[in-house]
């Protein structure tokens, strides 16, 4: 299938999650992504986990399918060449992704005034435009409160930085929004996106702040429980764990024949006065239903929970480390969206291809880009400059060309 973003030019000057990821999605839908790199390297390049060659495993995973312009900003020159790129003409151009601070000359305004029907989407840290990160951002709506061992008293921040991939995806949407509106009406348009809104919106969509606004109160750790419903980890007879869930009706009476406890259950329901069968009463006796359960996943390995549960409605999950899943996917046993791809500087290296599946198919993946390697094409192709020009630019520094760093990002 042909990649439905085909023939679209967006250009990208990001760092870290949220816009290399935005820039990484547009690309595995088949646009053309121009990462404008600086000169001396991208600020995230180093970042870690590092292969065993020191190059950035984080960089390349997040950077899959997109084009490296290196230009020198510090210079008017520079600034000229990468304001010219992101305003070069053209129906399927004039598309911007960026989450730089203090560049005037990459600021909205000033790009207008050379495209007015740019489509400009701005990744921010607080709506203020002071810079912010995940990991500082979760704690301030509350989050690492509820995470955590119920008997713990210290906040518990996550690992996966999920507003920063939030983010990255919602500046996905506001593009193609902005697309869309410049299709209809013929204007551009500046796209404002906080990493702190898209957080604080979040919480507030899944009814976490309305919950303490009418309780008066602060919901309770749970550890491993789920919120509202019954689903917690069990200890199994290998020693490792397995997370059961029964949300629905239907679910739950599946677990309850899945381990045998329906006339424990009907009594247990008679003699407290519980109707089981309700999602928010399973909630409430979590604990009771826990220790019921727990002898019946305590005589049996995870793979015998999880084929107990195959052919029933019960979510059984094990917890698996990342060597594990990694394991599992050289086995062919895992997920088909695990792939490996040639990295330069790094050789094979595991990643993923975009989720998305087109008529049933997954697109192939692509590496990231070597440092600098697409500069001397995006500025004859796009910029229409010759091998003269670009080779000035070259000797002066103010361009890195795939020549001048045989060595990549």
């Amino acid at each position: 299938m042909t990649a439905p973003l085909r023939g679209l030019r967006v250009v990208e000057a990001t760092s870290f999650v949220a816009g290399p990821l935005a820039g990484m999605t547009l690309a595995q839908m088949g646009a053309q992504v121009l990462r404008l790199d600086p000169v001396t390297g991208p600020v995230d390049a180093g970042r870690w986990p590092l292969s065993g060659t020191g190059r950035s495993l984080f960089w390349a995973g997040m950077n899959k399918g997109v084009k490296s312009v290196a230009v020198d900003f510090r210079v008017p020159e520079g600034q000229e060449l990468a304001a010219a790129l992101i305003t070069a003409p053209g129906p399927h151009a004039g598309l911007f992704v960026d989450n730089t601070i203090g560049r005037d000359f990459l600021s909205h305004n000033r790009l207008r005034a050379r495209r007015a029907d740019l489509v400009h989407v701005h990744i921010q840290g607080y709506p203020d435009g002071r810079a912010a990160m995940d990991y500082a951002v979760n704690p301030r709506f509350g989050v690492p409160a509820l995470t955590g061992p119920a008997d713990s008293r210290r906040p518990v921040n996550h690992v996966l930085p999920a507003w920063d991939i939030a983010t990255g995806l919602l500046a996905v949407s506001g593009l193609l929004a902005g697309l869309r509106r410049r299709a209809v009406h013929g204007d551009g348009c500046l796209v404002e996106l906080a990493l702190a809104d898209v957080a604080a919106a979040h919480v507030a969509h899944l009814g976490w702040f309305a919950e303490v606004a009418e309780a008066g109160q602060d919901r309770p750790r749970l550890g491993n429980h789920l919120f509202g419903a019954f689903g917690v980890d069990f200890a199994c007879a290998d020693g490792r764990r397995v997370v059961a869930v029964a949300i629905t009706r239907a679910q739950w009476r599946d677990l309850m024949r899945m381990t045998g406890t329906e006339a424990v259950f009907a009594a247990l329901s008679s003699v407290h006065g519980t109707d089981f069968d309700v999602e928010g009463e399973r909630y409430r006796q979590r604990g009771l239903i826990e220790a019921v359960l727990a002898r019946w996943f305590a005589a049996r390995t995870v793979e015998e929970v999880l084929e107990a549960a195959r052919g029933t409605r019960v979510m059984a999950g094990e917890f698996r480390s990342p060597s594990e899943v990694v394991a599992a996917w050289r086995r062919g046993t895992e997920s088909p969206v695990l792939t490996e791809v040639e990295q330069a500087g790094v050789g094979p290296m595991v990643t993923a291809t975009s989720p998305l599946r087109w008529n049933s198919r997954y697109r192939e993946a692509e590496p990231a880009p070597e440092f600098g390697a697409d500069t001397e094409w995006a500025l004859a192709e796009v910029l229409g400059m010759s091998g003269r020009e670009i080779g000035r630019l070259a000797d002066n520094g103010l361009i890195m060309t795939r020549r001048d760093d045989s060595d990549g990002a």
